[in-house]
């Protein structure tokens, strides 16, 4: 009983394998090994039996394509030092708002320079005296009273106590700390009454009015960059582009890295930008016009890559070379004329010299890819 059915179940497995090979697999679209299969987007792409497989084309055309590079970098200030005292000593007078705007000269911070003023006194009375003793000797000696070796001891006495007159005063503006330009002041680090040495961080002074961005950018593009090429750039919590200029570039290259410093100048008049924020970078190396197809006609390849150009209602699969490429476009370098149809849609259906039908010539349209409508420019990045 046993044997008969191992035998019933091996005929009907082999039964069935005649039909699949006669029958299934001779209908068209329904080779599971073929290029056959579901095709996104509905009806476009598809076959009914023994028909042309209706398609979307595009018609390559020429686009203004923008040659970037995409790096990233840091918003520094305009100008931004710490401020440190020179000299040790007791504050006793802290003109720092934190926060506030500060313009050139203004003092900020005022140490103890009790005894240097006393010092100072001093010493203006010894010149004084000196001033007075050296004007006697110049009387005396036009009369040929004194040698002129007194004379220039005399001399000598005054000018030296006129220098340490300004050495005392230099002492005492080392007292004092004034900001060295216009700029915005940080958070201040102490208060009033402390004590401080030349190692105290008191606080930070910022220019932000205008801004610096530093960024790098691969060797191989140094060529290419100039001072004055135009950057755009954003910033983290913030939809918004902004737009700066080259002005410094770094002489050498990065050994570590092997790229190229650079430096660009950022207006901040709405004051949004902030010293430290990260910023994305986009550094337009070149602009080009190229023929163009969308990002979906192209079908990679082990040793490149091909699309399927329409010609006299069949499918012809041709190798192409590409170059820039975004999102939506790419720019083809060999193998397409301007005015080529080349499918869009339905291309695992498609086989070459099979006939197809053109359901609808798609456009692109801003930043959108391929949709009915108008052209308009995309920019593309260099991958």
């Amino acid at each position: 009983m046993k044997r008969w059915i191992a035998i019933g179940l091996v005929l009907l497995v082999v039964g069935g394998i005649i039909y699949y090979n006669k029958f299934y697999k001779q209908q068209p679209g329904g080779n599971p090994g073929g290029r056959g299969g579901a095709q996104a987007g509905g009806s476009p792409g598809g076959r009914g039996a023994g028909g042309p497989t209706s398609i979307n084309v595009f018609v390559v055309a020429s686009q203004n394509l923008k040659d970037e590079v995409v790096a990233t970098g840091s918003l520094i200030a305009a100008e931004q030092v710490d401020i440190y005292p020179e000299v040790s000593g007791r504050i006793v007078q802290l003109n720092i708002q934190e926060g506030r705007s500060v313009s050139q000269g203004t003092l900020l911070v005022k140490l103890y320079d009790g005894d240097l003023q006393a010092q100072l006194l001093k010493l203006k009375a010894v010149e004084e005296n000196n001033r007075r003793t050296e004007e006697r000797n110049k009387q005396l000696l036009d009369r040929g009273g004194i040698s002129q070796q007194e004379y220039d001891i005399a001399s000598t006495n005054l000018k030296s106590a006129l220098a340490d007159i300004e050495l005392t005063k230099a002492s005492i503006r080392r007292t004092e700390i004034r900001a060295p330009f216009s700029g915005t002041i940080g958070l201040r680090n102490v208060s009033l009454g402390a004590v401080v040495s030349p190692n105290t961080l008191i606080a930070r002074l910022q220019q932000t009015s205008s801004m610096k961005l530093d960024f790098s950018v691969p060797e191989k593009y140094g060529p290419a960059v100039k001072i004055g090429s135009t950057i755009s750039f954003m910033i983290d919590g913030s939809d918004k582009v902004f737009n700066g200029a080259v002005y410094a570039i770094e002489p050498g290259v990065e050994e570590a890295t092997r790229n190229l410093r650079i430096r660009a100048r950022v207006a901040n008049n709405s004051a949004s930008l902030r010293p430290g924020t990260f910023a994305k970078v986009n550094l337009v190396i070149n602009t080009t016009d190229a023929l163009v197809v969308p990002t979906q006609s192209v079908i990679p390849q082990t040793r490149g890559s091909q699309v399927v150009v329409i010609e006299n209602g069949k499918a012809v699969f041709k190798d192409v070379k590409i170059g820039l490429r975004n999102a939506n476009v790419v720019e083809v370098t060999q193998g397409l004329q301007r005015g080529d149809s080349v499918a869009t849609t339905g291309l695992i259906f498609l086989r070459p010299d099979s006939p197809v039908k053109v359901a609808k010539v798609d456009k692109l349209t801003g930043q959108n890819g391929p949709a009915t409508g108008g052209a308009a420019g995309n920019s593309a990045s260099m991958r």
